[in-house]
Order: C-alpha cells, then sequence, then structure tokens
C-alpha cells in the first residue's frame, strides 16, 4: 500500500512539473510573439481524414499587426481591419463582410495562431524532434471544455526561437489539420494601408454585407 502511494505521489509530481515546465515554455512563446510590433509568415496548411478519405494540402501566408490581419489562403484573401473581416473571392467576384467577435473561442483565427493557447487547455510537455538540425519541443494541449469538438492540439516550438514550428489540431472526429511555419519574419516595414479595405478597387465584385 505504501509502495502506491509513493508511486502516486511520484506520478502526480511529475506531471506537475511537467505542466510547470510546458506553462514556462509557453509563457515564453507569448512574450516572444507579442514584442514583434509585426509578423509575417509563410505556411503549409495540410487537412486529412483517412476515413472520409480527405487529404488536401496548400500553401498560404499571413501578415500580423495586434488583432488586424491579411490571410491569403486557397484562392481567396481575409483582411480583418479590428473591425470588420472581409473574405475577398476573386474567382466568384465577390466579397463578404461581416463583424468578427475577438473574445470567441471556438476557433483559431489568425489573429489568435500564435497565442490561442494562453487560454481554455491543460497542458504538458510532449516528445522533442529534431528538424533538420532545429530541436522542436512539442507541447499537447487539450480543451478544458469536455464537450468540444477538439480531441487535441500538438504545438511545436522551436526550443532556440521560442516561435510555434507547427501546430496539430486533432477532431474527435479523425480529421487532423495541420499548419508547419516555413518562413517567419517579424517588424517588417507594412504599408499603412495593408489593413484598410479599399471597396474602388472591386467595382465589378458582388458586396455581401452579412451584418
Amino acid at each position: 500500500m505504501i509502495k502506491k502511494i509513493i508511486l502516486l505521489v511520484f506520478v502526480f509530481s511529475i506531471t506537475t512539473i511537467q505542466a510547470q515546465s510546458a506553462k514556462e515554455l509557453l509563457d515564453e512563446v507569448s512574450k516572444k510573439v507579442k514584442s514583434y510590433s509585426n509578423i509575417v509568415i509563410g505556411f503549409k496548411y495540410a487537412l486529412n481524414n483517412p476515413a472520409e478519405n480527405v487529404s488536401q494540402e496548400t500553401r498560404g501566408d499571413v501578415t500580423l499587426q495586434g488583432n488586424k490581419y491579411l490571410l491569403n489562403l486557397m484562392g481567396t484573401q481575409q483582411l480583418y481591419d479590428g473591425k470588420k473581416l472581409h473574405v475577398i473571392i476573386p474567382e466568384d467576384e465577390e466579397i463578404n463582410i461581416s463583424s468578427q467577435d475577438e473574445n470567441d473561442d471556438s476557433s483559431i483565427t489568425p489573429s489568435k495562431m500564435l497565442t490561442f493557447y494562453e487560454e481554455g487547455y491543460t497542458y504538458k510537455m510532449d516528445i522533442v524532434q529534431d528538424v533538420q538540425g532545429r530541436k522542436i519541443q512539442y507541447v499537447k494541449l487539450i480543451p478544458i471544455d469536455s464537450k468540444s469538438d477538439l480531441k487535441e492540439i500538438l504545438l511545436g516550438i522551436d526550443k532556440e526561437t521560442k516561435h510555434i514550428y507547427k501546430v496539430i489540431e486533432k477532431q474527435n472526429n479523425g480529421t487532423n489539420a495541420t499548419i508547419t511555419i516555413h518562413n517567419f519574419k517579424t517588424n517588417q516595414p507594412l504599408s499603412e494601408m495593408l489593413f484598410k479595405f479599399n471597396e474602388s478597387k472591386y467595382a465589378n465584385y458582388y458586396i455581401n454585407r452579412l451584418d
């Protein structure tokens, strides 16, 4: 009985230390991200669900400045100016304009791409991988909300730079979404007009104002 108690105390201690270590690492990443005036990221996005025979892969880029962002992905452009989200679809010559709730934690928006883990998850250290000489430390995030469709998130962090390298989102239905960052630039000279929607550029587009 005493041995079992000692074992339980040992396991609990290891789990607590791991959680503290994971939190310290995530705090370092968050502090680093928030120290930049802006961030420009190039990434690969992959979506897989073997049971549904779904396998997609594409590349995209996003520019982040505070809560504003400009995202190019899958032939569309998303421009968020801090108040309104503009989804520009050149193929259909259509633009959808809507409000976006910054306090909505149901999804990882581009503006929260590098800080989403700060609330709503428990976490612990996972594996370390060597990626072309870079040591990538993974942290496993598990949603506190037991009703979440999300099973877990694996967050890969470069141990040297404290930059996020990979985000693997695993859904309960077997769908895995992976973002792999291959280009990470900070404090870039950006145009003051970058996050401003210029309606005159889209004279032939149908503009759908959703709210």
